[in-house]
């Protein structure tokens, strides 16, 4: 990944902070983009601090806003001359509630961020790679892109949307060098997911959590750090022939669907 120009949405906290870290440890240059200025700020400090070396640039944006992508893709082809990978991956849960009963003003803002910044993302972002006949993409789809989650349903449409990009984006633009997947994390302990064990159990979420890990085969949750080995392979040159896959990330539980 020596040199490689890496785009990654979200990149404040959570999988892709684990990713962008994991990315300048493998000598990536980097833009980071993230709606969260301050949260931005920290964590690019904090990548520094670990690597004094690496070549990071910033831009605030909103990935559910045309122009704002715009921005960041322009400014990684100003700034470094190209972009080798993209690393899809801001996204929002939405709040939890039975399908009839769903905001739809939150319904709606889960389908633009998790499903038109995705969108956007590749839709100018593709076209630089097709000039330069390579390219990385890594889409963040979840173990709610193959299955469903009970009072989760804008989170998990626009989760499958993204998983059926993926294999869109992969039939259409592999002749140019360009390999698109997608990841299916389970519950990794992000930020997100922490808040989301708060909604199961407000009175305690530590409890939420250790009964959520005990359904999975290894009794634990993820860690961001599992992630982001995982996209550090499809995002970079070792991944030759990958590509249109959604590959689950979540201690084999999606296998037990149906059997318990």
């Amino acid at each position: 990944m020596n040199n490689k120009v890496i785009i990654v949405t979200g990149a404040a906290m959570g999988l892709g902070l684990a990713a962008a870290q994991e990315f300048a440890a493998r000598g990536a240059k980097l833009v980071l983009v993230d709606y969260n200025k301050e949260a931005l700020e920290k964590a690019t400090d904090e990548i520094r601090k670990d690597f004094p070396a690496v070549e990071i640039a910033t831009y605030v944006a909103d990935v559910s806003n045309e122009e704002d992508v715009k921005g960041y893709v322009a400014l990684t082809e100003s700034k470094f001359g190209r972009i080798d990978g993209l690393y899809n991956n801001a996204g929002i849960e939405g709040r939890q509630a039975p399908l009839a009963e769903y905001d739809l003003d939150v319904f709606k803002k889960v389908v633009d961020i998790n499903l038109m910044g995705v969108y956007y993302g590749m839709r100018y972002v593709i076209p630089v790679m097709q000039k330069q006949k390579y390219g990385r993409i890594v889409n963040v789809a979840s173990v709610g892109g193959i299955r469903g989650v009970v009072n989760q349903t804008p989170y998990v449409a626009t989760k499958h949307a993204v998983s059926g990009m993926t294999k869109n984006a992969a039939i259409e633009y592999g002749k140019d060098g360009i390999l698109t997947n997608a990841i299916a994390p389970g519950a990794i302990l992000t930020p997100m997911v922490a808040e989301a064990f708060k909604q199961v159990n407000p009175a305690n979420p530590a409890d939420a959590e250790r009964e959520y890990a005990q359904r999975n085969p290894t009794r634990a949750l993820g860690q961001p750090e599992h992630v982001a080995k995982l996209v550090a392979f499809l995002i970079g040159e070792e991944n030759g022939y990958v590509n249109g896959q959604t590959i689950a990330i979540d201690g084999g539980e999606s296998n037990l669907y149906g059997n318990s």
